[in-house]
């Protein structure tokens, strides 16, 4: 072995002579994504990256592979891996199936704005377009769908697509980036330029300020803004995602409480204030807490922090804050006046925002000659205060305590109860299981909720919980889950025990698709269409009857965990949940806790789709 394969070998950088020494692609590649920081990719091999995981084999002291059992698992993550670091989580996959199996990482990304670095191995060149065995074209699969994206033809363009992909993917509104590069690229050589120029024409991360034709933007907007806060009686602070990825949630609380205005967030902000404090309505539309709900529908003044107007929050579209001045505050232009037109709008960072916000409202205090743009002293908000205390009083979330068996949302309540003074990460799957987390898991930090919120993901919660693991090793991680997403992907159980990865399960086990049962029960006269998971041994009366929990439960997720070398318990009274907790929370091993739940029991309250706040449906 020549002294620059063994130098390559350990994953030492090269020095300005042995750097004119030609190297592969594929060592250029992954040399690249470990000088920008990479510590950790998650990839799965096949015939078209066969060159990148050999390249990966020479940097193990530096580069972390964590080796899923499924490219999605992978992908899903790297998407943990970002939502609790706020770096850039990267995913790798072979051609053709391999590829395709991350396009729904890269479209969950996109709509959550979650930076992810992508690479997919691709045929040589020269069988691009030939309909080559595992071609798959993934530029032009993934063109709607991920924030930029690379076919690299040229082995002297890797270092510079490397770099602009950290870049694009981690800069301005976050996003999923896709390098795709042919095996042939890979296994050529060149000498290698590690600082070359980014050239991105046109890409602003934080674009020009452009506020509703004002001559000055910037200082118009907040003097602008200011008058109005003079002039409201009800107020109300709708944050989201953006919030999270802008780092500023101290901002938002110290905001919130100069001003005394209350906080609603989306589900995507649910951890970027805390869910105790007196200022605090909890999540914001369709399963909602009722009181943030009617918050929007009667506020005088929206401002919304790094949203996006999903209609998932904002349900009829006409009816949401409709007699409120709507403030807007996001880095993508083209969210500004998208569902909800805006009457002041400013294009910048949020935390940008917020600090000058609150440098103005310190500046004011500070000063003996108040300026009246900035006062706020004459404020008197103890009408909108008494009103959102009484709906609060009149309409908390809340469940029967008078059964023996276990309700899910007592479950994820006893949870919070017991680890919400530990250093504690939570994901989720997608349904039921997911808006009862929304609801009775009261978040208060940023970045211990992770979530697939805008495409709706099942299969989310386990790898998620994975990447989160990887990143924060001295967290407790711990995914909420449904045995229909948990089903998903449940190979990558596999993955936390090969790999030493003690994430824990509390799986919220129905036997049925929960969510789509309550929509069948609410709006399809209880017609049962293909959402029992268990096996059908009565068709003709299946569906018919009052029971409240499925006949059998199969599979066996006890025994399936130990099959993967998990711990299990399963548990079916409330008198067995507490300690059944105490021994997943304390187990050194990847733990699965199986909550037998019934599956008649509803996410309340709820907005139906479409509808508005006084058609919410309570209990």
């Amino acid at each position: 072995m020549s002294s620059l394969d063994a130098k390559l070998k350990s994953g030492v950088e090269l020095s300005l002579s042995e750097s004119q020494t030609p190297i592969s692609g594929a060592d250029l590649l992954i040399q690249s994504l470990v000088r920008l920081g990479v510590t950790t990719i998650f990839a799965y091999p096949g015939g078209c990256s066969i060159p990148l995981h050999q390249a990966m084999t020479r940097y193990r002291d530096r580069l972390r592979v964590v080796l899923p059992r499924h490219e999605q698992g992978g992908g899903f993550a790297a998407h943990g891996y970002a939502r609790a670091t706020g770096k850039t989580g990267v995913c790798m996959a072979t051609s053709g199936p391999g590829a395709t199996n991350l396009v729904t990482i890269i479209a969950d990304a996109k709509l959550d704005s979650i930076p992810i670095l992508a690479i997919s191995g691709q045929v040589g060149t020269d069988s691009i377009g030939s309909d080559a065995f595992q071609e798959t074209p993934m530029v032009e699969v993934c063109r709607t769908i991920a924030k930029h994206h690379y076919l690299v033809t040229n082995i002297n363009d890797i270092t510079r697509v490397v770099k602009e992909a950290l870049y694009v993917a981690s800069t301005g509104r976050p996003g999923p980036v896709l390098i795709d590069i042919p095996k042939n690229i890979q296994m050529q050589t060149c000498i290698p330029d590690f600082d070359p120029p980014i050239n991105l024409p046109g890409y602003e991360p934080i674009p020009t300020i452009t506020s509703n034709g004002l001559q000055n933007p910037a200082s118009e907007f907040y003097d602008k803004l200011f008058s109005v806060l003079n002039r409201s009686k009800c107020p109300l602070i709708y944050a989201g995602g953006g919030v999270v990825s802008a780092e500023a949630s101290a901002e938002l609380l110290r905001f919130a409480e100069k001003t005394k205005i209350p906080v609603a967030t989306t589900m995507m902000g649910l951890s970027i204030f805390p869910r105790d404090h007196a200022l605090s309505l909890g999540m914001i539309g369709m399963h909602g807490t009722a009181y943030a709900n009617y918050a929007a529908y009667n506020c005088d003044l929206l401002i919304a922090l790094g949203v996006r107007f999903d209609d998932r929050v904002t349900g009829l579209t006409s009816g949401f804050a409709p007699n409120a001045t709507i403030v807007h505050v996001d880095i993508d232009p083209s969210e500004i006046n998208k569902v909800k037109q805006a009457d002041l709008f400013i294009v910048d960072d949020v935390k940008n925002v917020l600090i000058e916000l609150n440098r103005k409202l310190d500046s004011s205090g500070a000063s003996s000659e108040k300026s009246n743009n900035s006062d706020l002293s004459k404020s008197d908000l103890s009408k909108w205060k008494n009103q959102i205390d009484e709906w609060k009083l009149q309409l908390p979330l809340k469940y029967s305590g008078d059964v023996s068996y276990i309700l899910p949302q007592f479950a994820i309540e006893t949870l919070w109860k017991m680890t919400k003074d530990l250093d504690v990460i939570i994901t989720s799957g997608v349904g039921q299981h997911q808006m009862w987390v929304t609801q009775y898991y009261r978040f208060c930090k940023s970045r211990t909720w992770i979530s697939s919120c805008g495409l709706g993901t099942m299969g989310f919660g386990l790898p998620a919980a994975i990447g989160a693991k990887v990143a924060m090793p001295n967290k407790l991680v711990i995914d909420i889950d449904g045995d229909g997403s948990f089903q998903m992907n449940i190979q990558e159980m596999a993955t936390c025990f090969c790999e030493d990865i003690p994430v824990k399960v509390m799986l919220m086990n129905n036997q049925h698709l929960g969510m789509v049962v309550q929509w069948e029960d609410m709006f399809n006269n209880a017609n049962r269409a293909n959402t029992y998971l268990g096996r059908i041994t009565d068709p003709e009366n299946f569906g018919k009857g009052d029971g409240k929990f499925a006949v059998n439960f199969y599979p066996d997720y006890v025994k399936i965990a130990e099959g993967y070398g998990w711990s299990a318990l399963r548990v079916s009274e409330k008198s067995e949940l507490q300690n059944a907790i105490k021994k997943m929370i304390e187990s050194p091993k990847p733990f699965l806790l199986d909550v037998v739940i019934p599956y008649k029991e509803y996410v309340l309250p709820m907005i139906p789709a479409g509808k508005t706040v006084n058609e919410i449906v309570i209990s």
